[in-house]
């Protein structure tokens, strides 16, 4: 299943946890029926949705025999950062179902932080017997990589200082290709590499002395994303209006400095508020950016 999709279904995952890991009160010490019901459910969860994905996704694809599909270099690895981000969010979600059962140190963080990588891996084994994809020893890289980012900061720190994060805007590469790219606004956000931008964004204030005056919400963030890609490798024909188009587009990566807002460190008392505030977390918040690309550098007031 490409990244697009399953975002959409790992946004759900990600409310849920947040409604419940706000609204319940984290126990102090472990607590074995919750840290019980925690892995049941998580399990069930997990199975199950994989279950619903086989049916109304991979159902409709060819089956073959398990094997390996190298997407390495596509989309100059916007997908495999999207990946990244996927597993850390899962991950996060987990961490934080574990603080509400009362678990601690390497259990918390490696049963938690690793909910991701073992969903994930489960997805690429639907690819892998998927005659339309395949195993993807990079994309499960990129599962790795998001999982030990959450992971590691739960062990060093108990907190997250470094958080993955997504921004997305509409370009204008859907027209070339709309089965690929998207053709309504929800999907082009979605599926369109172009307009996408996967973020570092780190607080500034945890790496402080806890007496700073530094601002606890600002975030100082450096970003990655990439231009004029309407296939996922450069020698890809693209037959538009009955013509290949494909060598007008010269694909090419950009990088980011921006501020960011940290949505967790902004106090407020109302729980529901607190869930809206980190149910959206992931996302980076539109601030004055700095744009630097072999094609240029550009100063955005504000970029999604």
């Amino acid at each position: 299943m490409r990244f697009a999709n399953l975002l959409i279904f790992i946004l759900l995952i990600k409310l849920t946890f947040a409604q419940g890991s706000n609204f319940w009160v984290n126990s102090d010490t472990l607590n074995k029926t919750r840290f019980k019901s925690v892995l049941i459910s998580e399990s069930v969860l997990a199975v199950g949705s994989i279950l619903i994905l086989n049916e109304i996704w991979y159902k409709n694809y060819p089956k073959t025999s398990m094997h390996i599909f190298d997407d390495s270099k596509e989309w100059l690895h916007m997908d495999k950062f999207g990946h990244a981000t996927t597993a850390y969010y899962i991950g996060l979600s987990g961490i934080e179902l574990m603080k509400w059962s009362g678990a601690k140190g390497k259990k918390r963080a490696l049963l938690g932080g690793g909910l991701g990588f073992v969903y994930l891996t489960g997805v690429e084994l639907l690819d892998g017997t998927s005659s339309q994809w395949g195993f993807s020893t990079s994309d499960l890289l990129a599962n790795a990589i998001g999982s030990a980012l959450v992971i590691g900061q739960d062990l060093a720190w108990k907190e997250q200082r470094i958080r993955l994060k997504i921004s997305a805007h509409l370009t204008d590469y859907a027209q070339f290709r709309p089965n690929l790219l998207g053709q309504t606004v929800p999907q082009r956000l979605l599926k369109d590499y172009n307009g996408q931008t996967i973020w570092l964004s780190a607080n500034i204030h945890s790496f402080l002395n806890e007496n700073s005056k530094f601002p606890k919400w600002l975030n100082l963030a450096f970003g990655i994303g990439a231009e004029e890609m309407i296939s996922g490798e450069v020698m890809t024909p693209v037959i538009h209006n009955n013509r290949d188009i494909s060598s007008q587009f010269n694909r090419y990566q950009q990088y980011y400095l921006s501020l960011d807002v940290d949505l967790s460190k902004i106090k407020v008392k109302q729980k529901w508020a607190k869930t809206i505030l980190g149910s959206f977390g992931l996302i980076k918040f539109p601030l004055p950016t700095i744009m630097f690309s072999e094609n240029g550098n550009k100063l955005y007031p504000f970029y999604f």
